[in-house]
Order: structure tokens, then C-alpha cells, then sequence
């Protein structure tokens, strides 16, 4: 069993602060890789990072929604410039850091997403992306 970040990942920095195996990392470049991502070789499936999230982006692997209802106001984050995703997000993270995200969409109450094409990019930037190049 892993966890995966999906697409509702703003990257608030709660879930990294809780992890007791440093398993969960930030994806760089945040344009090509806007969520937070975890490293399913590292992860010890304790399941801290869940409750910390406060955008519910975090489920576990084989309970991800294919089937999403979104309750309104939600967003969805995706590589900078992927179609119908031209909204830009600036908050803050649980540390008070700036978050800034292009490649966002609302989603409406209701509306209803799948999102479980979400679990192979967890994989893929741990296979294909910088994966822990980005903390060096």
C-alpha cells in the first residue's frame, strides 16, 4: 500500500512536517510538477500526512476516487500550460511560505472528476522527473 497526492495538492507543507520518514517532497520545477509528492520506496504507510492536508489531496493508493464530487471551490493544480487549467493560485503554506501555482482550475460544486490519473505522476517523478534531485 503508498499514498498518493493527487491534483487537489496546493502544496501546503503540513504533510511534510509530519512524516516521519521524509518521504514527501516538494516537485521542481513547480511548473512541470505542482504537487508535493511521495516516494513510494520511503513511505512507511503510516498515514500521518493524511489529516495534515487541509485540501483532503491525500489518499490511500487503492482508495484514490475514480469518481470525485466536488463539494465547490475546490482546485485542481496540473503542469503549467495543460488545457482548461489557466487559473493562478497564490496562498500560503502552513509555514507561512508563498505558494504560487499556474496550471489551476476551480471546480464546481458537484462537479464530479477522476482521480485516479493522478497516481502515475507520483510515480513518474520518482522514475522520470528529478525525484530527489530536487533536494540536493
Amino acid at each position: 500500500m503508498t499514498y498518493i497526492i493527487t491534483s487537489l495538492c496546493l502544496r501546503d507543507s503540513g504533510c511534510v512536517d509530519v512524516c516521519p520518514v521524509e518521504c514527501i517532497i516538494p516537485g521542481k520545477p513547480v511548473e512541470e510538477w505542482p504537487w508535493y509528492y511521495i516516494d513510494p520506496d520511503t513511505c512507511i504507510d503510516c498515514g500521518a500526512c493524511i489529516p495534515e492536508c487541509p485540501f483532503e489531496a491525500i489518499f490511500v493508493e487503492d482508495e484514490v476516487p475514480d469518481a470525485y464530487d466536488a463539494k465547490g471551490d475546490e482546485k485542481l493544480s496540473m503542469p503549467k500550460g495543460t488545457a482548461g487549467f489557466d487559473e493562478v493560485y497564490d496562498g500560503s503554506d502552513s509555514r507561512d511560505e508563498p505558494v504560487h501555482l499556474e496550471g489551476v482550475r476551480t471546480l464546481a460544486a458537484g462537479e464530479t472528476i477522476d482521480l485516479t490519473k493522478d497516481i502515475q505522476p507520483n510515480y513518474d517523478y520518482f522514475q522520470e522527473g528529478p525525484g530527489y534531485s530536487a533536494l540536493d
